[in-house]
């Protein structure tokens, strides 16, 4: 199951890349900065549950980048 959600979490980002890559998104749309909060924040829990400390550093900062401007574009 965990590799179930695992999956869905790197999809949610990669959808969001590729929509930004072929001009679908920008990258301060609400739902490319949404996709790439919940898709990390997935990803971040689970290698928090799994130790993978590297892991869990690259999504924790991707969690944060991804919540700090998707506050700002809500202000906006």
């Amino acid at each position: 199951m965990d590799q179930v959600i695992q999956v869905v979490g790197a999809l949610l980002i990669l959808v969001a890349f590729a929509a930004l890559q072929f001009g679908r998104m920008l990258p301060s749309s609400r739902l490319y900065l949404t996709l790439n909060l919940v898709g990390s924040a997935i990803l971040v829990v689970l290698a928090l549950i799994g130790s993978q400390w590297g892991f869990v550093l690259l999504e924790g900062v991707w969690v944060i980048v991804s919540a700090w401007s998707l506050v700002a574009a809500l202000r906006t």
